[in-house]
């Protein structure tokens, strides 16, 4: 199988290859865009979207820079306003994206390939795994995979207001399970249904029926050609803000994670002013990764990234209880399948305090990734047939992020049980991974292997975030010249840093909530448009 990515010039992705069921229009990738040089720095800027997009992110950051108290208290307002009025409508959506996707992989239009009947894929199973893996939950399992089943398990042993389902307070063995189910309910099916819809839009559109690989090309079926005007900017300006917060939020959180660790093995001191030079220092190292290319950088990266995380994974099972860690993997699925019908449902829930403060900003943060990491497997994703890309991206992470969870969940959880270990359950959540790693053999070693591992996934999402982004803002184009990657890789950074001195944990998620809103509806709508393009085509 070809290892890169021939890109058509003219339509922006490779044509469809046999049978497929090509749009017919007039428009051509790049007609509405502005290419000129500066210097020796070229550009092939979409207009209006980039200037839109550049404009708005630069005034957010003075306007948080200037006037700090008054974000601080936005974003507040923004936090509560959002998870407190829409958590209904974000569990719902979350429940219909996992539904839509399960009827994907047993409906006839399973059989249908992405790029037509006779596209082969761009990438063997390895490297496509491990870009989609890397891309899309990297920092987020190194940040909660301790963290999340830890608070869980202790709120609701505790009883206490945030636990989910009301706990089981006083009961270890029922806190346990509902402590993993709740977690696992966070990282599996949910989140990576999101991911898969969003990508198959785009896949499908842009691989079968010739439109450029940008958000609005999905909504050919429901705007027709109105989609190359004000109708599709909007869209894609949109994706571009969901984007661009939804990455600063993740980059906030391994810049925490990662000074976290440098104290528990440097002493290094924990302060915001450490952990803007780490943005720095890191958004300097995915520049270095950009300038080498998809092949060159993202595959690369992502590669290490899975070998290390497989290292730390197994070294944890190993040194830990084993036999206990293995039982409680089939312990936490059997959980989360048991009480996913309660953790899923939208309505009439007493267990508010968790449903707006995890499950509502997990969707909204997840939703915000979409157009992210939807683009990107959508870009790797050539020559799946809708079956094998549905059950590849839904499925198998999700299971993988069950042993993920349950492992490093359960060792920190048995840590507490069996031994009475509190360290890790009183430390701040950036810092619980750190403290479990603590108790095990080689604790220098494995915490620098997780600090490691934070840095690289940093690098990766920061490094595939300004590539979709550069996509979208260049009208489609996928060859568009580097300095605009440049330029959108450092300004996650920029906005990473000005969120953590705005308001720190907080004001990240604020305006991942605020951008994941409007674009929950723009995903909803696009299953309808999935729906329309697998019905026309021909091998449906």
């Amino acid at each position: 199988m070809a290892e890169t990515i021939d890109q058509d010039e003219d339509l922006g992705v490779p044509a469809p290859e046999g049978d497929a069921a090509p749009i017919d229009t007039d428009y051509s990738v790049g007609q509405d865009n502005i290419e000129g040089s500066v210097g020796r720095l070229d550009f092939d800027i979409h207009n209006p979207v980039f200037a839109i997009s550049a404009v708005a992110v630069v005034l957010f950051v003075l306007f948080t820079l200037v006037f700090p108290q008054t974000a601080q208290s936005l974003f507040s307002w923004l936090f509560s306003s959002v998870t407190g009025g829409f958590d209904w409508f974000f569990l719902s959506a979350g429940d219909i994206f996992v539904l839509f996707s399960l009827f994907l992989i047993v409906s006839p239009w399973g059989k249908v390939r992405l790029g037509g009947s006779e596209a082969t894929p761009d990438f063997g199973y390895p490297a496509w795994f491990a870009m989609l893996f890397a891309a899309g939950m990297g920092i987020g399992l190194m940040f909660y995979g301790v963290g999340e089943p830890l608070t869980h398990f202790s709120t609701s042993f505790a009883g206490a207001a945030g636990a989910p389902l009301g706990g089981a307070q006083g009961d270890t063995e029922a806190a346990f399970k509902l402590g993993m189910a709740a977690t696992i309910y966070h990282w599996a099916l949910h989140p990576w249904a999101i991911y898969a819809v969003l990508a198959l839009a785009l896949a499908l559109f842009s691989y079968n029926k010739g439109l450029p690989l940008t958000i609005r090309s999905a909504f050919y079926p429901i705007l027709g050609e109105r989609i190359w005007g004000w109708p599709g900017h909007i869209i894609d300006i949109l994706a571009v803000f969901a984007t661009l917060f939804g990455l600063a939020t993740s980059l906030g959180l391994g810049a925490t994670q990662a000074n976290a660790g440098l104290h528990a093995v440097l002493g290094i001191p924990i302060s915001t002013t450490v952990q803007v030079i780490l943005i720095i220092c890191i958004t300097a190292v995915a520049l270095v990764s950009v300038l080498r290319g998809l092949e060159g950088g993202v595959q690369k990266l992502s590669e290490i990234n899975m070998i290390l995380a497989l290292v730390l994974l197994l070294f944890v099972l190993f040194t830990g209880p084993t036999l206990t860690l293995l039982g409680d993997i089939g312990t936490g699925l059997g959980a989360y399948l048991t009480e996913l019908p309660a953790l899923s449902n939208p309505f009439g829930r007493e267990d508010t305090r968790f449903v707006q403060g995890w499950t509502s900003y997990y969707w909204a943060w997840w939703i915000s990734w979409s157009p992210f990491v939807g683009m990107f497997i959508a870009r790797v994703s050539r020559g799946r047939t809708v079956r094998e890309f549905v059950v590849c991206v839904l499925l198998i992470p999700s299971l993988a992020c069950v042993v993920w969870m349950s492992i490093f969940g359960g060792v920190a959880l048995q840590q507490v049980i069996q031994d009475g270990y509190q360290a890790a359950v009183d430390a701040d959540i950036s810092v619980k991974l750190f403290r479990v790693l603590e108790v095990l053999p080689l604790s220098q070693i494995t915490s620098v292997v997780g600090v490691i591992l934070v840095i690289v996934f940093f690098v990766t999402s920061s490094d595939s975030g300004s590539l979709v982004i550069d996509t979208i803002t260049a009208g489609g184009k996928v060859n568009a010249p580097v300095p605009q990657r440049v330029f959108w890789a450092t300004f996650e950074g920029v906005v990473a840093i000005v969120l953590l001195l705005g308001g720190g944990l907080s004001a990240l998620q604020s305006m991942v909530i605020s951008t994941g809103l409007p674009f929950t509806v723009v995903l909803l709508v696009m299953c309808y448009s999935i729906v329309k393009g697998l019905q026309a085509e021909k091998n449906a």
